[in-house]
């Protein structure tokens, strides 16, 4: 993989910071909801793929940001 950019880092590690802090939002709002007794089970399962996709997505970053070294 090609090294990157000053610039490339920085936007991906700002991408990655706003992924974890919705992940962390998304799951405080899907306790809420199931705590309250009132929860739409589609609208909780939606919220939950949604959360496994940033999931990913922050694996993806994490692992272009810093890489496995094989030593």
């Amino acid at each position: 993989m090609l090294p990157l950019t000053k610039e490339q880092e920085a936007a991906l590690g700002l991408e990655l910071a706003t992924k974890r802090q919705e992940h962390a939002d998304l799951d405080v709002a899907i306790r809420t909801l199931m705590d309250s007794g009132y929860a739409n089970q589609m609208l909780i399962q939606r919220m939950k793929k949604r959360k496994l996709a940033l999931k990913d997505r922050i694996v993806q970053l994490e692992n272009i940001l810093l890489p496995d070294i094989i030593a």
